[in-house]
Order: C-alpha cells, then structure tokens, then sequence
C-alpha cells in the first residue's frame, strides 16, 4: 500500500482497512450480457467481500460496434444502448446509509489495435445542437477516428502522440429505487466522464441499496476537459478495482482523494448548479471532518478551491471541486 493511502479514509474506516482481500475475475464470459442501466432490479454478476479486488474485462463505450472508420454511429449503434456496464457487483454488507470506496489499480488498454475510438454523433456533444439545446442548424456531417492506444501513449496522428492518462468515465452504485441510463450522472455516480478517476484514486459512493450494486465500465485512454465533442478516446480495458465499505458514514454526492487532494462531485444542469452541489459539499467535507468553521471553510474555497469539468455533453454535466490537502493540516 502506497505511504498515502494509509491515511485514506478507506484504510482508517473501512471495514478491511484498506487490505486486499480476495481476487475476482470478471471476463467478458462472466459477465455474458453488459448493463446499460444503473438500478436495483438485475441479478449481480459478482459477490463480493470487503477489501476484495475485481479485475474487470470492460467494453468500450460502443461495446466495439465501431470497429473502423467507416463504420458510422448511425448505422452501427442501437441507441441509446452505449457505455455498457460491468456488474452489478454485490457488496456483502453494504447498506443505505453507508458508503462504498473504489480504490483504482490499474486501467490497461484491451484486444487489437486500434483499440481507441472518437467520434462525431448527430446531436451530441459540447459545441452542437442537441434534444436539450434545441437549434435548427443541421448536425455536423458523422465522423469516426480510430487511434492505437498503448501505455506508452495514444498517436493521435501522424505528428501528434497524446499521453495515456486513462480514467473509468462510467462508475457508480444503485439508486435505491430508479432505473436510470448508465449515460447519465447524479448522486449514485453514472457517467461522470471525470478525469481524476483514474489508477491511484479512491473514490466514495453514498450506499442507497442493499449490496450497493457496483457497477464500472466507460473507459477512456485520456480526455480533455468537458469531453468537448461527447466521445473521449473510449477503449476496451482490463481494469483493476478494490472495494471496501465504510459503515455508517453519511454524505450526499460522490467523493475522491488521492495523494494530494480531496474532491466532491457534483453532476446536473445548468453547469453553474453543478459547481454548486461540489462546492456546497466540500464545504460540508470541511466544517465535518477538518475542524472548519463554515464561513472558514467558503473563504478558503473561495481562494483555493480548484473546479474540474467532468462532461458538458451528457443529460446532466459532471464538475468535481477540490482541494490540496496541505491547507487540511
């Protein structure tokens, strides 16, 4: 365990304390039919114990319906049926009230090259009209690029290598009641698109089902912020998690740390209310577990807070607020 995560919130309250217990391998044969709805009402796949590590086989975010670049979106996809999920994964003892901690090993790029594909789809995206923001501009003309992606990085061109920087852009729990499209953010997690959930973070759910119901998939080689054009460089990965439960720990959204920062995660419309509910609770954070007072703790934000843009393409927009731990004492 690295020296940090000792002090995480996972290893002083988790259940396992941070130890890796039992390895599960969760191919694409194990896991027979992907999800593409967060909820209560399909049988898990996996059961799992506190501390256990899953190894999971994840699609793409097209579940490889894209498999060159004349394969066009709209004739290839079944939507809304994309970002195919992982799971459910059942968490034993999990229960509404507590919170689920995913620590992220590893993401490693999957099957033939190349595995990393974008795209320009008719009405999504950050810069076009959409059901939402509803224009009489014609949609631009469908494109797909392909681009091999290894650890070693992403050639986006002939003359352009971007870094691997890959993060889990589809992760979350069940709601307690809804069924939800795994396209969409909110306070179970979902399709947040957040670049620092990536190898090396924790990341804490708020539990509202019985067994939390994990659900993971959505992986991106790297991405921009905002996911400007709605498509990352999605990649089939292996991805390695580890799961602890913290009993009894009340928070709202979903949270993150890492060797420098912690951060709360806030996902809807209009992206100012988004910043809000991340702020808003990182402020909470603050005043619940660092000694702040509440006024303290906004004037801190106020000049060191740092504001992250998830996605501002999906039903709901994703912003993390954070802040270096060396001001947390």
């Amino acid at each position: 365990m690295a020296d940090w995560l000792g002090t995480s919130y996972m290893a002083r309250k988790g259940v396992a304390r941070g130890k890796a217990g039992k390895t599960h391998e969760l191919t694409v044969e194990k896991q027979g039919k992907y999800q593409y709805v967060y909820g209560a009402y399909a049988k898990p796949v996996l059961t799992i114990e506190p501390g256990d590590i899953v190894v999971a086989e994840t699609q793409d975010a097209f579940e490889g319906a894209i498999r060159t670049e004349k394969d066009l979106p709209t004739k290839v996809l079944n939507l809304p049926f994309v970002n195919p999920q992982n799971g459910p994964i059942a968490v034993k003892g999990a229960e509404k009230g507590d919170v689920l901690c995913v620590h992220i090993h590893s993401i490693k790029p999957r099957g033939p090259q190349p595995v990393g594909t974008t795209a320009l789809i008719p009405e999504f995206g950050g810069l076009v009209a959409t059901g939402n923001t509803a224009l009489l501009n014609a949609p631009l003309p469908e494109r797909v690029k392909k681009m091999e992606v290894t650890e070693s990085g992403i050639k986006f061109s002939k003359t352009i290598t971007l870094p691997y920087e890959p993060f889990i852009g589809t992760l979350g729990v069940s709601p307690e009641i809804e069924a939800v499209t795994s396209l969409q953010p909110d306070y179970w997690g979902g399709n947040m698109d957040l670049p620092d959930v990536c190898p090396g973070a924790v990341v804490y759910f708020p539990v509202h089902h019985k067994e939390a119901y994990l659900h993971l998939g959505d992986c991106h080689g790297t991405q921009g912020d905002g996911e400007l054009c709605g498509v990352a460089v999605e990649i089939p990965s292996t991805t390695t998690v580890q799961v602890d439960l913290i009993k009894n720990w009340q928070i709202a959204w979903p949270r993150l740390e890492n060797e420098k920062f912690i951060m709360t995660i806030g996902s809807t419309r209009p992206m100012e209310d988004a910043a809000r509910i991340a702020y808003r609770e990182l402020i909470t954070w603050l005043v619940s577990d660092y000694g702040f007072e509440r006024d303290e703790a906004y004037f801190l934000l106020t000049q060191a807070g740092r504001v992250r843009v998830g996605n501002m393409v999906d039903p709901k927009y994703t912003l993390g607020a954070s802040i270096l731990k060396e001001y947390l004492g």
